[in-house]
């Protein structure tokens, strides 16, 4: 048998020198799973019973390449006309999509920093630069100091082809105005993406009004939070039809299965179902807040559905409490890097499931 090269030589020096970016834990017994955002409730009945309805000609045949069952519910949805949407393989795909679009060696990704980490992993694949700006002064616990000091100068300074703002942004929680996203879309130098993955769980008004005004905007929607359908890996774009014809250019014909069309327009259109449950998360996640900063908890405020909070001292670490709740069965998000290592982020489960990260909690205090 010949010699043959390392793997990492039949792909691109930028593959190669990359690591691979790793989803979140996944339990292999019946756990409290708190640390991927996921809603805790089931989707829309009017959703499973779509996916029932699927027949083997649906599968059979190609889907509809451009999703219109699935655009025509959304445009109803969010009264945007069906050819400024554009149907992906989940946010994610999106994502994609315009870093492929819009950045090389020469056209930079921009955004604040802590955010989704897709944003700066993506740019060395694609050989371009990413630009983190720091959030100032720091990630204050006050809503309005932190809306106030947004790095809103030093993200357009940066020039970026791509500007990336996720609103609400994980893993802070907070929500800027619609006032400081007009701005940048007003200034940067390429495109503006505003990521929306969270917008169901606040009152913050969306961007998608600012598409209508700057043909430089976008905004990322996904139906894996706020639809309890991350399995289903569905989102979409609202743009100007003239951005969305350039990324076309870069995705898949036939990039959403019948399926996916099919059963998200069923839960785009139940409304009311997804509302309620939203509220029900909202509900759960204010008074969790309350509960831990009654303990002494630094807690954020947020408009997602989970909550980023620093532990008393009494605690250790945010590590330590991280691994004591592992041991019973309780799965939170810990972070390494330096901004965020004293910090968790929790996701908010049923209110039955936080009744018992509650009594965690303090059974973990009484033993420190």
């Amino acid at each position: 048998m010949t010699d043959r090269a390392e793997p990492s030589a039949y792909v691109r020096l930028a593959i190669a020198q990359a690591s691979g970016l790793l989803p979140s834990d996944r339990p292999d017994a019946e756990v409290i799973k708190l640390n991927s955002n996921e809603n805790p409730y089931p989707p829309s009945p009017r959703a499973l019973a779509a996916l029932r309805s699927i027949g083997g000609e649906s599968l059979r045949r190609y889907p509809d390449a451009f999703a219109d069952e699935f655009r025509r519910a959304v445009s109803a949805e969010l009264d945007v006309p069906p050819d400024w949407i554009l149907v992906t393989n989940g946010g994610d795909a999106l994502i994609d999509l315009l870093v492929r679009a819009c950045t090389d060696r020469d056209r930079p990704i921009v955004f604040p920093d802590p955010t989704y980490p897709l944003y700066g992993h993506l740019a060395p694949l694609q050989e371009s630069r990413a630009i983190p700006v720091p959030f100032l002064p720091s990630l204050d616990l006050d809503a309005a100091k932190f809306a106030a000091n947004f790095p809103l100068e030093r993200l357009v300074e940066q020039r970026g082809a791509l500007t990336f703002v996720a609103n609400p942004n994980s893993p802070t929680g907070h929500v800027l105005p619609l006032a400081t996203l007009r701005q940048l879309a007003e200034n940067v130098a390429g495109i503006l993406a505003i990521d929306e993955a969270y917008i169901d769980f606040t009152d913050a008004k969306s961007a998608i009004e600012l598409v209508r005004e700057f043909d430089n905007a976008i905004v990322l929607r996904t139906l894996s939070k706020g639809y309890g359908l991350a399995g289903l890996r569905l989102g979409f774009g609202v743009a100007n039809p003239a951005l969305l014809a350039e990324l076309w250019k870069v995705r898949p014909v036939y990039a959403i299965d019948a399926i996916s069309a099919r059963v998200g327009a069923a839960a785009i259109a139940d409304r009311v179902y997804k509302v309620a449950r939203v509220r029900s998360i909202c509900q759960t996640r204010d008074g969790f807040a309350k509960f831990l900063a009654d303990r002494g908890f630094a807690v954020w405020p947020s408009g997602g559905n989970f909550l980023l909070v620093r532990p008393p001292e009494r605690f250790g670490s945010a590590r330590s409490l991280h691994e004591a709740l592992r041991a019973r069965q309780i799965w939170v998000r810990h972070y390494d890097s330096s901004r965020l290592k004293d910090k968790l982020r929790v996701t908010i489960g049923t209110e039955a499931q936080m009744s018992q990260v509650l009594g965690a909690i303090d059974a973990i205090s009484k033993s420190t």
